[in-house]
């Protein structure tokens, strides 16, 4: 779980680093033309934008996840599982040093996002890994598989 969350938190902090060196002057990619372009957002809020006059308190929720995630971790006993948590550990990490470290202040970071998907919202490499960790947890969790890797057996089929 540890090994999958530092490579999210590394990869994803490092393509936001090259993010802002290559597109801070406004500057945009096309890469799959009408679906996906590289152009540099610094969000102060959540998803789509929302809430950015609360930025502490996406800081505090990354925190109490990150947390969580740990806590929860220590039962690991399924692949599958460690796949996950890792993924959303990764990303609730580097999201939290965002709002922690970046500007314009402490707590009150912007997320740097500049995945654009056709005008639909811009993202970054953190965000895969959440939106990736949270399907992959929901299937996880109708499948009844669970944490500890071991299936209950008196549990009745649904």
């Amino acid at each position: 779980m540890l090994v999958l969350a530092v490579v999210v938190l590394l990869v994803d902090q490092a393509s936001k680093f090259w993010a802002i060196s290559a597109l801070s002057h406004g500057e945009s990619i096309t890469v799959i033309p009408g679906l996906i372009r590289l152009r540099l957002l610094l969000n102060a809020g959540a998803a789509f934008s929302t809430g950015t006059g609360v930025t502490w308190v996406f800081a505090l929720t990354a925190a109490a996840a990150v947390a969580g995630i740990l806590y929860v971790g220590r039962r690991l006993r399924s692949l599958a599982w460690t796949f996950v948590l890792g993924g959303l550990l990764g990303g609730a990490t580097s999201h939290l040093l965002d709002r922690l470290f970046r500007p314009p202040a402490f707590a009150q970071g912007h997320v740097v996002d500049f995945i654009d998907y056709g005008g639909l919202f811009v993202g970054n490499v953190a965000d895969i890994a959440l939106v990736g960790g949270c399907a992959l947890l929901l299937l996880l969790s109708l499948r009844d598989v669970p944490l500890g890797g071991v299936p209950d057996k008196g549990r009745p089929s649904v």
